[in-house]
């Protein structure tokens, strides 16, 4: 085999946020009755609540905020967008988001069984994610993933986020692999899969909703049984 670990990315590569993402967000509006309002749907929320979401983890991301502002400021800005004060915003509902997410098992197709089929053909399996502890672990035992992997690396653990080549360094440390040996699996052209290629990785992007772009990258995949056709 020309590689020996491989690596994956959690949220968006395995498990599926947006899905499980959209189901804790209905129970939130239903729980809070946000229709009482009269002024946006369900669906309105959920959108709005994403993009904000989505920028505040790019900050996150660049080291511009925090975990606590991004948890403190996601919820009051999506009402404040939705033309409500920001004291609208339950004040509990962040740590609700936080407590239901990760208790939500939806994962992308095929995922536990090309999971049992790289471990049956002797590969050793690895997590990077930049989600915080607390969460992905429980989101891991939630969709049954948790034993597939030897290394669980979070960018807590060792302080870097994807994409520094350090937290890609760290867990081939962690796994005892070389990165000669070593595939990277995520769905982010950034984090992912320019993250590995500057720690030498070879890298496969995984993009379900066939996105167009232009980068180089090892291999690409729109579903994740494709893997089954090369290792």
């Amino acid at each position: 085999m020309k590689y020996r670990h491989l690596f994956f990315d959690l949220d968006h590569t395995l498990w599926d946020f947006e899905t499980n993402a959209d189901q804790t967000l209905r129970h939130l509006y239903e729980e809070h009755d946000l229709s009482r309002y009269g002024t946006f749907t369900v669906e309105a929320f959920i959108r709005v609540y994403s993009d904000i979401n989505h920028g505040l983890w790019r900050l996150y991301q660049n080291g511009k905020i925090g975990q606590q502002q991004l948890r403190a400021t996601r919820f009051p800005r999506t009402f404040s967008k939705l033309g409500l004060a920001e004291a609208d915003s339950p004040a509990d509902m962040s740590d609700q988001f936080t407590d239901i997410l990760p208790l939500k098992s939806a994962v992308f197709p095929y995922t536990h069984e090309v999971l049992d089929y790289l471990r049956d053909k002797g590969y050793e399996l690895h997590l990077i994610t930049n989600g915080f502890r607390d969460v992905q672990h429980v989101k891991l035992q939630s969709s049954n993933l948790t034993d597939y992997f030897r290394e669980i690396v979070t960018s807590e653990c060792c302080g870097h986020l994807k994409p520094d080549t350090r937290i890609f360094q760290h867990a081939l440390e962690r796994s005892g692999a070389t990165a000669a040996e070593s595939l990277m699996v995520g769905d982010n052209l950034e984090c992912d899969v320019l993250g590995a290629y500057n720690a030498g990785l070879d890298q496969v992007y995984f993009n379900p909703d066939k996105r167009r772009h232009f980068n180089q990258v090892t291999y690409e995949i729109s579903c994740l049984s494709e893997l089954k056709g090369f290792l």
